[in-house]
């Protein structure tokens, strides 16, 4: 195969195994490369970034691939198709995904048409991906999908606010991973988001007012996060009807929730005094220990040396021999400092 020139190679959904083959680095023209839902294991190579230049669709979904997402991917200037998903790779999300040139502007996607290289007439490669909640084909309208899908691997940390320099991104998938923090404040500028899946994370915060800004968007999954504060209510929120879309995230509230914003700051309203209370109640008693431990101290000191006499004589011989110990060791070191003090002046 390696003395042959390939432009799509689709070898997905088999049974193949092992780790990706280095000679697959030699199809420096390549443009489609699917290897998903294999059992290929090991890393993702660094040389898919750095030798396959004119890669525009990736998909290693549904393989045993682990390791870190390698930074070299961030390179590829045609990449529109980023498909990882259902792998067992970890770190965190690279910064650089924000720089994918392809999906900063709509006119750079058809710099060259996939239709008229090399003369293979129409074909422009097949590629099954998850988009809007469930599996879709594309074939002819390939070239156009712009997807990123990460989810169901074991990727954690923040998501970089990098990503958001993507607006013609289509598709966002981070579902299914370790991801904390909150979500970008900017995302709002992903103007060409039509869907975002967040779930299953341990994303925290309220939601970006921003994301009302996000027009085109018409699936959204937030679920089963530690995500607070009120739903937004304009735009195309209105239309995210369906409380599965927020549910497990017990600090939300509001439309479509049962839970009202109202009812919930009035609830930590209530466990704010609660600790207030419960603060004065322990300095309180803070105050009364004190004021009561020192009579009780006094007393049962004081108490038992006056009722028996054997223990006051003791305690007042034990007084009187520590006052003479303290007398002696003052006058032998007063009377040594003096003798050094003459001897030095003698000498001087």
């Amino acid at each position: 195969m390696c003395s042959i020139s390939l432009f799509n190679l689709i070898l997905g959904d088999n049974n193949l195994s092992g780790k990706l083959s280095q000679s697959l680095q030699n199809y420096t023209e390549l443009h489609s490369l699917d290897l998903g839902n294999n059992r290929f294991s090991g890393e993702i190579p660094k040389w898919i970034g750095e030798k396959m230049s004119s890669l525009r669709q990736l998909r290693l979904r549904g393989n045993m691939l682990t390791g870190d997402i390698p930074e070299q991917l961030c390179g590829l200037s045609y990449l529109h198709i980023l498909d990882l998903a259902l792998n067992n790779l970890s770190g965190s999300i690279p910064q650089c995904l924000g720089n994918l040139t392809a999906l900063h502007s709509v006119t750079l996607l058809n710099i060259e048409s996939d239709d008229n290289i090399g003369g293979r007439g129409s074909y422009s490669g097949r590629m099954e991906l998850v988009v809007k909640g469930q599996y879709m084909e594309f074939d002819s309208i390939l070239p156009i999908v712009n997807l990123i899908d990460l989810s169901s691997n074991n990727i954690w940390g923040e998501i970089p606010e990098e990503i958001t320099n993507l607006p013609t991104l289509g598709t966002l998938n981070l579902s299914q991973n370790q991801l904390i923090g909150k979500i970008p404040e900017r995302i709002g500028a992903m103007q060409g988001l039509e869907t975002l899946d967040l779930s299953c994370n341990r994303l925290s915060g309220s939601i970006p007012p921003s994301m009302s800004s996000l027009t085109l968007l018409n699936h959204l999954n937030l679920s089963h996060n530690l995500l607070s504060g009120p739903i937004p209510t304009t735009n195309q929120f209105w239309t995210f009807n369906d409380p599965s879309i927020y549910e497990a995230n017990l600090g939300l509230c509001g439309p479509p929730l049962s839970t009202n914003c109202s009812t919930l700051n009035d609830q930590d309203h209530k466990d704010e005094e609660k600790d207030e209370d419960e603060d004065e109640w322990d300095l309180s008693w803070f105050f009364i220990s004190m004021g009561l431990g020192f009579p009780v101290g006094f007393w049962v000191v004081c108490g038992s040396l006056a009722l028996k006499q054997s223990w006051r004589q003791a305690y007042f011989r034990f007084i009187d021999e520590t006052r003479d110990r303290l007398y002696v060791f003052t006058a032998v070191n007063v009377a040594r400092l003096k003798r050094k003090m003459e001897t030095d002046g003698v000498h001087g």
